[in-house]
């Protein structure tokens, strides 16, 4: 079951929106809206924008995570987590998208004879 979007009026009689998971655990809510439907366009946003949105980190330091820990191998030598490095994820993906799509040449056809 997916999460769900619940509409409601805040103390301050304005119109947000909360994001639910199928638990019932809130996972988000929205800043508030003037009108109805402006929160229902905002949900309509929340939808087309959440699918593959990018992270991005904009904390200086990590208080509460645990320290970083390396992983053991069963003959007790250690590697690296692993989990993935920073890198550009823009251009990860695009290079995943031409790769799963192929050169853009690819669907012409030329008479080299």
């Amino acid at each position: 079951m997916a999460g769900m979007f619940e509409l409601f009026v805040d103390a301050e009689s304005t119109f947000r929106f909360r994001l639910t998971a199928p638990d019932g655990t809130i996972m988000a809510v929205s800043k508030p809206f003037d009108t109805k439907t402006d929160a229902v366009a905002g949900i309509a946003a929340v939808r087309e924008y959440a699918g593959m949105g990018l992270i991005t980190d904009h904390c200086t330091t990590s208080t509460n995570a645990p320290p970083s820990t390396a992983l053991s191998d069963t003959d007790g030598q250690t590697k690296d987590s692993p989990r993935m490095p920073k890198i550009d994820f823009h251009g990860r993906a695009r290079a995943v998208r031409r790769a799963v799509t192929g050169p853009r040449w690819a669907g012409a056809i030329h008479n080299l004879s």
